[in-house]
């Protein structure tokens, strides 16, 4: 095809303010392709980034494209990168580790301290018609899955690290607070993996009753309904909710010797019962992204053993990407949001 001189790109000039700019298009380095941008998810850190210009020490320096949860097609590639890829359907996984530190090689490459990551300050993300992605982060995807779920590949990355960090295996019995697509992702991926019970906790009802659809045994509404019935109940403890509201009521429902994960970005400190902790033996970890998940991610969505149908509650093009940010902030009924970039209707 045919590959334009300059593309249109949303570009976060100062927060909250995105103009729509003509741009050029990005020619793929060695070990580079160039991908046809067809769908990208908006994120929660994409708003953070929008509303405040940071992220923990993150800091946005000047103008940058932000979004990362990507699909689209390799259109070019560059020097020492097969030309047989052009033409290839993707998933981006938005992040270039060094290659060459004591993580990378051992298969940690999301704790690279040179890490970058598209969208984040210094790197241009893909609310954009173009990106450009390394070759080995471009993962192909097949027929059964669609534009729109491969950019959903993602978020269901996180889902996908949370679950093997925090362990989950067959027989468990599962909590997850936060019923927004990292939380319903997580309720899939652990009966994916044999969970015998998930019950999330949300206090939105569209939310708790999109989970129940989406494989949750139960769905508890945290503003008339405690844990109470659940003490010592669960062996894996899953967050995706950042909220301290939600985290410290679960403690004391993990089972002695169980796990709590927390996956959700809320504030830089917790006060968590260490007592409790120490004497359940309880283990606390946390999540940083993903690494290494984009085969078994593929793989659950072109099964059919995670759905996401429905996921999606709104669609936007580049020249309403400041909407689609704030669309979960203002409607309660929102789930996720996507940005196509081609001139559409949204809705």
């Amino acid at each position: 095809m045919s590959i334009p001189a300059t593309m249109r790109a949303s570009v976060l000039t100062s927060p909250k303010t995105i103009e729509l700019q003509e741009v050029a298009v990005p020619e793929p380095q060695p070990g580079q392709v160039l991908v046809r941008v067809t769908a990208v998810g908006v994120c929660g850190s994409d708003t953070h980034f929008y509303e405040t210009g940071s992220i923990g020490d993150i800091v946005v320096e000047g103008p940058i494209v932000l979004g990362h949860e990507t699909a689209g097609e390799i259109v070019a590639v560059g020097p020492g990168v097969d030309s047989s890829r052009v033409g290839t359907r993707v998933a981006v996984e938005p992040q270039t580790p060094c290659r060459k530190c004591d993580y990378c090689k051992t298969g940690r490459y999301h704790l690279c301290r040179d890490i970058l990551f598209y969208g984040a300050w210094p790197v241009d993300g893909s609310f954009a018609e173009y990106v450009i992605v390394d070759d080995d982060f471009a993962h192909a995807v097949p027929e059964e899955i669609s534009d729109e779920q491969a950019a959903l590949l993602e978020p269901l990355s996180v889902a996908v690290h949370a679950a093997r960090r925090a362990g989950v295996k067959a027989g468990d019995k599962v909590l997850i607070t936060g019923a927004g697509p990292i939380g319903v992702m997580n309720v899939q991926v652990a009966k994916a993996l044999g969970a015998s019970e998930v019950v999330i906790s949300d206090p939105i009802a569209h939310r708790r009753d999109f989970a129940l659809a989406h494989g949750a045994d139960v769905a508890l509404d945290p503003t008339t309904k405690g844990l109470d019935d659940y003490a010592e109940y669960f062996d894996v403890y899953i967050d995706a909710s950042g909220n301290a509201r939600a985290i410290l009521p679960a403690f004391p429902a993990i089972k002695r010797g169980g796990t709590a994960c927390l996956v959700g970005m809320g504030g830089d400190e917790l006060n968590v019962p260490i007592a409790m902790i120490q004497h359940r033996e309880i283990t606390l970890t946390g999540t940083f992204r993903y690494v290494n998940t984009w085969p078994t991610a593929i793989a659950l969505l072109a099964t059919g053993a995670v759905d996401v149908e429905g996921i999606v509650t709104g669609r936007y093009g580049l020249e309403d990407v400041e909407e689609s940010l704030m669309k979960a902030k203002k409607d309660p009924m929102a789930i996720k949001t996507m940005v196509i970039p081609v001139p559409q209707t949204k809705r």
